[in-house]
């Protein structure tokens, strides 16, 4: 078999692997959304719902603009970051692909915790802040969305571990604090929101079913609790919002490897 030059090889290898590894990232994002999604269907059955009464917000954070676009294109409609910066860059490049025709315009949320002096571009960012825990950081919220004529849905997050290192209202203070947010006017709170502890998924149930007691309790439309490691629990235990990132594009990054 005759060799291939050198030459040959430096301008024909690099574009056939681009174009290869392009194909299988692509795919693997497909197929781990596919998975996910399967998942989640499965444990809405075994609650005795359907896959339609869950929403997957896809968080973004560990992911490239592309990727996400990508993702967007293979039908995830919501997507999370936890970090103001990061998403001031992501969604940037997110908007001119957008703009583009590549990819349809999702609706965005901010989970991670957020710092008073980041809230004006957080309402002008996101559709939805999911991690408010704080009167002083409510007050900001509706501060800056009244500056810019817009009401803010919000959730409350909870501290479902108890752990003083953890964000969030205990939840023996949860009906004073959502009553408090009443007389605000520009910020709407819609749901409760909630990390369970890094501990085996099975054990979670307890944590799930006390916020979704409280839920329950305040009759609202979003429980956002579940994440990569334990959101079918999550689901069967009352869920209609999962935050799923690790499982999506984590996975593509092993496999790629």
């Amino acid at each position: 078999m005759a060799k291939i030059a050198d030459s040959q090889k430096k301008q024909a290898y690099p574009i056939h692997f681009n174009i290869r590894m392009l194909d299988f990232i692509i795919m693997t994002i497909k197929e781990n959304l596919d998975k996910v999604y399967d998942k989640i269907r499965a444990a809405a059955e075994r609650s005795g719902r359907k896959a339609e009464d869950i929403m997957l917000v896809v968080v973004t954070k560990s992911a490239t603009a592309e990727q996400v676009d990508e993702a967007i294109g293979c039908g995830a409609a919501v997507i999370a970051e936890n970090r103001i910066q990061a998403a001031e860059d992501k969604f940037r490049s997110l908007d001119s692909l957008t703009k583009k025709g590549k990819a349809p315009a999702p609706e965005k949320h901010m989970i991670g915790h957020l710092q008073t002096n980041k809230v004006k571009a957080a309402v002008r960012l996101f559709d939805l802040i999911q991690s408010v825990d704080s009167i002083r950081l409510a007050e900001e919220i509706d501060r800056r969305a009244s500056d810019i004529g817009r009401e803010m849905p919000v959730f409350i997050e909870i501290n479902l571990s108890g752990e003083e290192q953890r964000y969030g209202i205990r939840p023996e203070d949860l009906d004073a604090f959502y009553k408090s947010l009443s007389r605000l006017k520009n910020l709407k709170v819609t749901g409760l929101m909630g990390i369970a502890p890094h501990i085996l998924p099975e054990k979670t149930r307890p944590y799930f079913r006390r916020i979704k007691k409280l839920f329950d309790r305040l009759g609202l439309r979003w429980l956002s609790i579940g994440m990569s490691n334990d959101y079918e629990i999550a689901i069967e235990e009352g869920s209609n919002m999962v935050r799923i990132g690790t499982a999506i594009f984590a996975e593509q990054e092993r496999q790629a490897m």
